[in-house]
């Protein structure tokens, strides 16, 4: 059935959280005790209780997946040595991206950073990656994409592959537009998706040129060439027709390249880019805070009354989309606040729940899983346009938003493009196991579910390390300051 537009209907419940209640003290700390367990101890499933009380916390998400992985590449290309500040380095996605781009000759040092913060050394290979390997990027999308680009750099043959889902998403755009370029691409497997080999050319730079690309499924198969651009000795120009996806991470990719120096241009609707062939020098540069992660304390300060989640390092101007997620909590009812730093959500005042909204997810899709948990505590529908992207993330996320959420009474009726999310008429308190298809957002957002019902178990809780290693101790924290 194909969802309604409608923003609002009739209301669900006049109060949403009267068959809630509040979660037990002693449980709390039993779960806390859980929690705080280390990420490959905790128990699976994991059970979480109800937030006891309203609670005021700040939470400081490690730094942003997309932003480290961006950088690594571009410092890995450098010629010289750069310095990251507070990375992403325990997740596996920037760990697989850091084994990947050492595989390609760059070395990748820890650094000491302030207070103890983390920091990297990385020596680039003056856009000139080593030939000849094997890089097995498991589940990172991010890593295939964007080194399958780095890859037409080397001076031979670079083959890529993945996991089994990974061999399941396609990349075909990106190979197409590497095609355009003049780059020998061979398929290994299935046309159009991993393994597949690039094949650089020996003593002889990547040339560069003009590409056109319509309706590519994914911005990075874009910010891919972005990346690799300044090394071409013609520079990179990027024609997209059609629909443009994700324009808030094409804009985030040419903002960090214009910092370091980069001669890039990008026409307000992000369908026209070029990237001149201007080598990148070395660089230092702090990575922020990462806002997808942000978006899930954001919504737990929204949905739980009376109670108000920060995160500071996180702005208004942030370079992320996903930074934006506030407003959406804010249409909803929710109060957003600026910090010294960083931005807090606080839940609607006393007597007020939240309401649906009609969102175009569009420019944060990861945050997407988060408003579909947020939307199941509303009094009225939500309806979240532009998911197209979401079939082919790490699971099919349409699929298992339908499939979870209607275990606690949700409806979600869905096209490729639409969700719409009815919230439960009713809430029971029976034991309901959420499966999370290896995928750590679906994990981290039907998460906040269990701070308001009872009885909440999330399979697989060690899938969020992709992203978001300590993820379950920084919930903790919520349920800490709620005691």
């Amino acid at each position: 059935m194909a969802p309604r537009r409608e923003e609002a209907g009739a209301p669900i419940a006049a109060d949403p959280w009267a068959p809630l209640g509040r979660g037990s003290g002693r449980d709390a700390e039993r779960t806390v005790e859980i929690l705080r367990s280390p990420l490959e101890h905790l128990p699976d499933p994991l059970p979480l209780s109800p937030i006891p009380g309203p609670f005021h916390a700040e939470v400081s998400p490690p730094g942003s997946k997309s932003i480290t992985n961006r950088l690594l590449v571009l410092a890995a290309l450098a010629s010289g040595e750069s310095r990251l500040r507070r990375p992403l380095i325990e997740a596996d996605d920037a760990r697989v991206m850091m084994r990947g781009l050492a595989q390609l000759g760059a070395d990748i040092l820890p650094a000491e950073g302030a207070r103890g913060e983390p920091a990297l050394r990385v020596i680039g290979v003056g856009g000139r990656p080593l030939p000849g390997g094997t890089l097995n990027l498991e589940n990172s999308g991010t890593s295939v994409r964007f080194l399958a680009a780095a890859a037409a750099l080397a001076g031979g043959p670079v083959t890529i592959d993945g996991s089994t889902r990974m061999r399941e998403r396609p990349i075909d755009d990106l190979t197409a537009m590497l095609r355009s370029l003049r780059v020998r691409v061979e398929d290994l497997g299935q046309r159009g998706f991993p393994p597949l080999r690039i094949h650089g050319v020996p003593d002889v730079p990547l040339r560069g040129g003009k590409v056109t690309v319509t309706n590519p499924k994914s911005s990075q198969f874009v910010t891919a060439l972005m990346l690799i651009g300044p090394w071409t000795t013609e520079g990179v120009e990027i024609a997209i027709t059609g629909e443009v996806t994700s324009k808030s991470y094409i804009r985030m990719t040419a903002a960090l390249l214009r910092r370091l120096g980069a001669e890039i241009t990008v026409s307000p609707d992000c369908r026209s880019i070029t990237v001149g062939p201007n080598p990148i020098a070395p660089f230092e540069t702090a990575v922020e805070p990462d806002a997808s992660g942000a978006t899930y304390f954001w919504a737990a300060g929204a949905i739980c009354p009376q109670s108000i989640c920060g995160v500071p390092g996180v702005s208004p101007t942030s370079l992320q989309g996903d930074a934006r997620f506030v407003n959406t909590l804010a249409a909803m009812g929710a109060m957003p606040h600026a910090l010294p730093n960083g931005i807090s959500v606080e839940a609607p005042d006393d007597g007020e729940t939240l309401r649906g909204i009609g969102a175009d997810m569009s420019l944060m899709p990861d945050a997407a899983m988060t408003l579909a948990a947020v939307a199941c505590f509303a009094r009225t529908p939500s309806v979240m346009a532009g998911v197209q992207t979401l079939r082919v993330k790490e699971c099919d996320r349409i699929a298992a938003t339908q499939a979870e959420l209607s275990k606690v009474g949700a409806a979600v009726e869905a096209t490729d493009r639409l969700m719409r999310i009815t919230p439960p008429v009713k809430w029971t308190d029976e034991p309901v196991l959420f499966e999370t298809y290896d995928d750590h957002r679906m994990a981290m957002a039907l998460a906040l579910i269990g701070l308001r019902r009872p009885n909440v178990l999330i399979a697989n809780p060690q899938c969020v390390a992709k992203t978001y290693p300590t993820f379950w101790s920084d919930l903790a924290a919520l349920y800490e300051a709620a005691l």
